[in-house]
């Protein structure tokens, strides 16, 4: 009987934070920090399911798909791998939900990492 008990207790806290999970699925938007500080505007086409994260992200050259996309809690973490004359760049997104927001920050590529808010379209 304990055995069982103690079984069940992780299992049973796996299916809590998967209710918990933050449902991010939609567009976002925000304002980017670039080279030399100029702002850009991204997309954010996410959708979730359960700790799972799928979508894409506007780039220069059209959308580019998100990878190792995952949620826990509020949290959300996904990458992206770019193209830029020849060159491969990945970024690594981190992101906590509020609402309508998502607080980020994004490491990788050229530069110390950069931190924006995308916002619930």
């Amino acid at each position: 009987m304990r055995n069982r008990i103690v079984w069940l207790i992780p299992m049973f806290l796996s299916l809590a934070l998967a209710v918990w999970a933050a449902d991010v699925t939609g567009k976002w938007t925000a304002q980017v920090p670039g080279r030399n500080g100029n702002m850009r505007d991204v997309t954010f086409d996410l959708k979730s399911s359960g700790d799972s994260l799928t979508g894409t992200m506007s780039a220069r050259n059209g959308d580019v798909p998100i990878s190792d996309g995952k949620i826990s809690g509020d949290s959300i973490s996904f990458t992206v791998t770019l193209e830029f004359g020849g060159n491969t760049v990945k970024q690594m997104f981190a992101g906590k939900v509020a609402g309508s927001e998502i607080h980020f920050k994004r490491e990788g590529g050229q530069g110390q990492p950069i931190e924006f808010t995308a916002k619930k379209q």
